[in-house]
């Protein structure tokens, strides 16, 4: 079958030279001229000319900051809340608890994929524990909070009318 791109854009991502970008931008998120020409001389390192060639554009983006990572997060855990109100649970997080997440999955260098597989192995899987456990039942909430070292997971039954 044949498939016609003509009216497409296809966009691209890689960490290809990430370390230069951290290494080159300024407070208000501007790229050097060196940081741009080292990103460049390592992606031409790592792809051959002809397949570059056929690239339109090439852009830099500058690393997310802390509030951008907080935001992702909000969004991973939303879809979470999604599920466990099907099963009329709910969850609740404090902002000292997402910033544990956001400061142990991070990295500028692999960008906000970790921070994903972090949610789904030390947030999920410890409220798949609770549910299988019978720890929580209908009309709970699961209060998720961090204390020095790790996140803390706290369950409320609601009071049965």
């Amino acid at each position: 079958r044949t498939v016609n791109f003509k009216n497409t854009v296809v966009i691209m991502t890689s960490n290809i030279g990430s370390q230069y970008l951290m290494e080159g931008i300024s407070a208000d998120g501007s790229i050097s001229e060196n940081a741009r020409e080292l990103v460049m001389n390592e992606l031409q390192m790592s792809f051959r000319p002809e397949f570059l060639n056929r690239l339109d554009e090439t852009v830099m983006f500058k690393p997310l900051t802390m509030d951008e990572i907080i935001r992702i997060i909000d969004l991973i855990l939303d879809r979470t809340r999604s599920k466990l109100a099907e099963q009329n649970i709910t969850l609740e997080i404090s902002d000292a608890a997402k910033k544990r997440i956001a400061r142990d999955s991070y990295s500028p260098v692999y960008g906000a994929r970790p921070v994903k597989r972090y949610v789904q192995k030390n947030v999920e899987t410890q409220i798949a524990r609770v549910i299988m456990r019978g720890e929580i039942a209908e009309g709970g909430v699961i209060t998720i909070d961090s204390d020095d070292e790790k996140l803390t997971f706290r369950v409320k039954e609601m009071a049965r009318v």
